[in-house]
Parts: structure tokens; C-alpha cells; sequence
């Protein structure tokens, strides 16, 4: 065999490996992610995660959504709306998601929170529960009393599963982009899933 027939061989592979991975980038609408009415996002573009602490699924996904954020760009803002379901549990771990956000502890407490459920089998049933578990992190009986108890607290609550009624969603985690374009992380690996992340966002609404 020549070197001009390996170069040439070399060539062809090279080009069939670029139009495999343009054909894989060839998103289908209704099979890789749904549009739905969704919500309005106040800026964009943005991932929105749709999850509850309580949710085994969603604890063991948060890995891969973590991993999956870390590589998309700074350009794309990644929030969280905590589902309650109508489950007494799961409203406690919506109100311990509020709490951690409005006092700025959730990088410090998220992954603690689904530890606390699913390593230890700790869930919240009490809001005294929550009140110990916020006072361990530092905070103290006032604050947590204060932010618990507000009037902003049911609001934001309310807007949670508000959103997750607009968005129809079914079940958790799922992944919202730019309050429109509804995802399902469970088949992707964390850079596939960046990618759709990427496609989606640069849709047209």
C-alpha cells in the first residue's frame, strides 16, 4: 500500500467521522425534547432543573445534571425549582430549598440535604427538623424563624409548583430550557447532554 492510498484512506475516515458527528448533533423534536408552554424566564438562556431532595432518581442524578452544568458555558445561568407534589415531606424540602436560597447557604447545604434523606434516612416531617438542621449549619433560631415564617416563603412556594404545572412536568429530575424546550436527562451522559443543553438554547421560541 502507497502512502498518497493511506493518506487518502486517512482522509475518507476522517470525513466519515465528521458527518457522524454532525448526523449525531441532528436533534429530533418530540424525541430528544419537547416544547411546551412553559414558563417565562425573566433572562435566557437558562437550564432549569426540576427536582424534589426527596426524590431517590433525582439523588442520584444530581451528579450528572452537576456535571453537565460544569460544562456548559457562563453564558447559560442553570436554576433550581423544588417540586412539592402535594407531599408533606416534599413541601418541608421545598421550603428547606427556599430557606437555603434566600440565606445564600445552598452551595453549602444542597448536597448535605440529600444526604441527610437518602444516606442517613433522615427526611424533614417536622419544621422543627428543619429548624436543627439550618441551626447545625450556623444559622441562627431567629433568622431561620424569620425566613421560614414569611409571607415570601408560601409565595415563593406557591410559584414553584406553579412553574412545574406550566411546564408539565411529570416527573423528576426533569430539565426545562429557556422555559420552553422540556428535556429528559436520563438517557444522556453528562457531555451529550451539554450539547442538547447548547442546541436547545439557541432555538428560536
Amino acid at each position: 500500500m502507497t502512502l498518497k492510498t493511506l493518506y487518502v484512506g486517512a482522509a475518507l475516515i476522517f470525513g466519515l467521522a465528521l458527518n457522524l458527528a454532525a448526523e449525531a448533533k441532528n436533534y429530533v423534536e418530540g424525541q430528544d425534547y419537547v416544547k411546551v408552554g412553559g414558563i417565562t424566564e425573566t433572562k435566557t438562556p437558562v437550564l432549569r432543573e426540576f427536582f424534589s431532595y426527596n426524590c431517590p432518581h433525582c439523588y442520584h442524578k444530581d451528579p450528572q445534571i452537576a456535571a453537565t452544568v460544569a460544562l456548559l458555558s457562563k453564558d447559560i445561568d442553570f436554576v433550581r425549582t423544588p417540586i412539592g407534589a402535594g407531599r408533606p415531606a416534599w413541601i418541608l424540602s421545598q421550603q428547606a430549598y427556599y430557606v437555603a436560597q434566600k440565606l445564600k447557604l445552598t452551595e453549602q447545604v444542597h448536597a448535605k440535604i440529600f444526604n441527610q434523606i437518602h444516606e442517613l434516612g433522615n427526611a424533614f416531617t417536622r419544621p422543627e427538623q428543619l429548624k436543627a438542621f439550618f441551626v447545625a449549619q450556623g444559622v441562627s433560631p431567629g433568622v431561620f424563624d424569620a425566613t421560614f415564617n414569611s409571607v415570601d416563603n408560601q409565595f415563593t412556594l406557591s410559584n414553584y409548583d406553579f412553574q412545574a404545572q406550566l411546564a408539565e412536568i411529570k416527573a423528576v429530575p426533569s430539565l426545562l430550557v429557556n422555559g420552553h424546550y422540556l428535556l429528559n436527562p436520563s438517557s444522556f451522559s453528562p457531555s451529550e447532554l451539554a450539547e442538547l443543553v447548547r442546541y436547545v438554547a439557541a432555538l428560536a421560541d
